[in-house]
């Protein structure tokens, strides 16, 4: 065990980043050793941790230590998906020599520490909170057990956990933090805990700022005011209290909103986003700004070296070998789980991320004949990789991956791949010839993929969503399809836009492909060119500092 009282960052801070911050996030993707996060969420603040740490920021993370992690992505014997559930250890964590007490549905609960250094993975120190002891009851333990626990009271105990836990951790260690960082809403108890300590709503505001990520109602949740006063969510403060400070006078509680008017700034995580959020809250009062500070993800972690040296050499013979080698590598994995062997000389069509509906993963399958078409010619010939974790109970995502795998059992060149983390992410964005991204637009916020996907030499193909409008110059470093008319219903909008992708695919980016290679790698290179830095999360972490933090 080790002591941290007062915890002081272990190497010396920029002046330009001397400002405490306290960064809570539900999941963190930091390794693959590290089985903390489920997808894009983890995946941001995982690089965020990385830029803070190379900056040299004063920043430490707060998270929980998952149990069994998210899901481990396995198959069950017709190929179909299945969830495993797997204990996890680690090492490489220091548990701290704290052990204190939270509320939690009016029950005490015991609450431990666990560190992950910086020297570990190069990150800005991370203190991950657990539930899991013997002095807890079964109920209480199970709160850190899986992320995102498809019970609603346990997910509630786990933004108490955060929120509370980590705010409350943070004294006990001595930090002080200048600025609470709530990366999305699940962090917000944390507000109720400097209330209860200051005795000021303005004061607490003047030490909140908010990240919102999606303007999904799953990263909006919204609970029944009063079940939340039952279950301990506010700790001590009376429900008058609670309704003064929050605004809330119904029984509807929107985490998000309440965030937004407890914190003196927000950020949206695109230009887009930061459009469609404003628009999407203007009619509340009392919220903060919301600014736009654009996701990115960390260089030094996804890019592959040799690329990159040899985009700095302008040698595009050399681009064109190491992408096949990379190719290759991930062309065992295929080999490994569904016995076909992909060739490198082929264009390879990858669309890897969280499975969920707006994000329209079978997009392409609208028109079964069209797609089979597609795979079958052979003057262009192509071959097509899915990956992606639905969330365990979402049973239309669930659907969605099943008639994919069951799909491939009658395509030789479509692959669906499990086990998409870290790892198998950063295979299929190197082994990728195209990043495929098809979510209907105003939806996806950002989606950073398709940046660490530009810079392993994949190009970018896309609806105009998220972070794409910043970067994409058509036919100079990617590929997206238009608009449809916003009047047309959803399914209208779904087959206009599948036939697009259809059409650019066979009429434009297959023959650029094969007929015009010089063509091509001048996209490639390009497309590594402007990825770069602007989506660096180095430049994320200084903005966040910059215009968010003072």
């Amino acid at each position: 065990m080790k002591s941290f009282h007062p915890f002081v960052l272990p190497y010396k801070c920029e002046e330009a980043y001397d400002r405490k911050v306290a960064y809570f996030s539900m999941e963190f993707a930091i390794d693959q050793a590290l089985k903390i996060y489920s997808g894009g969420l983890g995946y941001l603040a995982g690089s965020h941790m990385r830029s803070a740490y190379e900056l040299k920021q004063n920043l430490l993370g707060i998270g929980i230590l998952w149990k069994y992690g998210y899901y481990d992505q396995t198959r069950k014997t017709d190929k179909s998906m299945n969830v495993s559930l797997i204990e996890k250890s680690y090492s490489f964590l220091q548990r701290l020599n704290v052990k204190f007490l939270i509320v939690v549905n009016d029950h005490p609960v015991w609450v431990i520490a666990y560190y992950l250094a910086p020297g570990i993975f190069g990150t800005a120190p991370l203190f991950l909170l657990s539930t899991d002891l013997p002095e807890n009851d079964h109920l209480a333990q199970n709160i850190t057990h899986q992320l995102y626990h498809p019970n609603n009271e346990a997910r509630i105990a786990a933004m108490i956990l955060l929120g509370y836990g980590g705010a409350k951790l943070l004294d006990i260690i001595g930090y002080t933090p200048d600025i609470y960082h709530l990366n999305e809403s699940h962090g917000l108890p944390a507000a109720f805990y400097l209330m209860q300590k200051l005795r000021s709503k303005a004061e607490v505001k003047k030490r909140m700022v908010f990240t919102t990520h999606t303007p999904e109602d799953a990263g909006n949740p919204k609970n029944n005011l009063l079940h939340l006063h039952k279950l301990s969510f506010f700790n001590t403060l009376t429900l008058e209290e609670v309704r003064n400070l929050t605004g809330v006078h119904g029984h509807e509680f929107d985490h998000s909103l309440v965030s937004l008017r407890l914190s003196k700034l927000s950020n949206a995580v695109s230009a887009l986003h930061g459009t469609v959020s404003r628009d999407m809250w203007k009619s509340y009062s009392d919220i903060c700004p919301i600014i736009h500070i654009t996701n990115s993800q960390n260089k030094k972690y996804w890019a592959d070296v040799e690329m990159q040296y040899a985009l700095s050499r302008e040698d595009d013979n050399h681009l064109q070998y190491r992408k096949k080698v990379m190719k290759k590598d991930l062309f065992r994995i295929v080999a490994d789980q569904e016995g076909k062997l992909f060739d490198e000389d082929v264009f390879t069509l990858v669309w890897a991320r969280r499975f969920a509906g707006y994000k329209r993963a079978d997009l392409l399958l609208h028109n079964k004949k069209r797609f089979h078409d597609l795979l079958s010619q052979t003057k262009y010939p192509i071959q097509m990789i899915w990956a992606g974790k639905p969330y365990p109970y979402d049973t239309y995502a669930i659907n969605t991956f099943n008639d994919i795998a069951m799909l491939s059992k009658q395509e030789k060149k479509l692959a669906i791949l499990t086990g998409y983390e870290l790892k198998l992410s950063k295979l299929l964005k190197c082994g990728a010839d195209v990043w495929l991204n098809t979510p209907r637009v105003n939806h996806e916020a950002s989606g950073t993929s398709g940046m660490t996907a530009a810079m392993n030499g994949a190009i970018n193909f896309s609806t105009l969503d998220g972070w794409i409008p910043e970067f994409q110059k058509p036919m100079m470093n990617g590929f997206y399809v238009p608009l449809p008319d916003i009047r047309l219903s959803v399914d209208e909008k779904d087959n206009i836009d599948a036939n697009n992708f259809f059409d650019m695919l066979e009429n434009v980016i297959l023959p650029m492909y094969y007929d015009h290679p010089n063509e091509w790698m001048k996209m490639v290179s390009q497309s590594m060119k402007d990825v770069l830095p602007f989506f660096d999360s180095d430049r994320m972490a200084d903005e966040y500092y910059r215009k968010l933090y003072l």
